[in-house]
């Protein structure tokens, strides 16, 4: 008895040291893929024999030591983020009252869809120039963002609510469901997968569309302005530098926006899936 109580509980305690486990090993894989593009990054260094055309990892990370002990560095992060985060929200929250519109009001999408063919055509450069000639600096940065955002979260969001189950919304309305019901049990869940692949991929796209556009543009505290001056200065080392935070950057700000949409999903499946149907 004690015998199969024992091989019980290890049964029982196996998934989770599996998972343990695969965790672990997931871990040390990233850790030496990390290692093997450093090591190759190295090499290149040595190949090249150059600081003017490629720092060492070394003089990279000493870059980022310094430059992170410099107030300008925090302040300069922070507006840019705050400039790109501005137009992305703007884009986010204008796609999805467009998408709305346009399929209820077909004659809207089609006063639109030339518009945003328009944009999704040009050259981002294209409009970062004729945005200087409009506006100040920082506002290029929020406008250029905001135009990249907007046409996909508008597709992507239209195509979900487009796609909605019809059947769903005829039990609906045999059901007596309100409006708010219908689009809480019925239209969210449709949307929600397209509205958080157009939310990650406007993220990652208006970041580097901003940080492109405050190159150009050149606010007084911005990333770009320190790219471009890196460049300007031949400041290889710096250069990198500045590049590896905008990228880590952008990776965290799409871990943190999935976690949220996350968080809101769950939300509304215990609140609102299955509820007044």
């Amino acid at each position: 008895m004690k015998r199969r109580r024992r091989l019980a509980k290890n049964h029982q305690d196996r998934p989770g040291r599996t998972a343990a486990g695969r965790s672990s090993s997931q871990i040390w894989a990233g850790l030496a893929v990390a290692l093997a593009w450093l090591l190759i990054w190295q090499l290149a260094y040595l190949a090249v024999g150059q600081d003017l055309l490629l720092a060492s990892p070394w003089q990279v990370l000493a870059s980022l030591m310094y430059q992170a002990g410099q107030v300008h560095f925090y302040q300069s992060t922070f507006l840019s983020l705050l400039r790109i985060q501005a137009g992305f929200l703007l884009g986010l929250f204008a796609g999805t009252v467009l998408a709305v519109a346009t399929t209820r009001l077909r004659w809207l999408q089609r006063f639109f869809a030339p518009a945003i063919g328009a944009v999704r055509a040009t050259p981002v450069a294209s409009f970062i120039i004729l945005a200087l000639v409009w506006m100040s600096s920082s506002n290029v940065v929020i406008f250029i963002v905001f135009l990249m955002v907007l046409p996909i979260v508008w597709a992507n969001v239209a195509e979900g609510i487009t796609k909605t189950d019809r059947q769903l919304l005829e039990m609906a309305q045999v059901f007596g469901l309100t409006r708010w019901q219908g689009i809480r049990n019925i239209y969210l869940p449709s949307i929600a997968p397209f509205f958080t692949t157009a939310a990650s991929t406007g993220l990652g796209l208006g970041w580097k569309a901003g940080v492109a556009a405050e190159v150009l543009s050149r606010p007084r505290l911005s990333l770009g302005s320190r790219l471009y001056d890196a460049k300007i200065y031949l400041e290889t080392a710096d250069l990198l530098a500045y590049t590896l935070v905008v990228v880590v950057i952008s990776l965290l700000l799409e871990r943190l926006l999935l976690f949220l949409l996350a968080l809101i999903s769950r939300h509304f499946k215990l609140r609102g899936l299955g509820e007044g149907i």
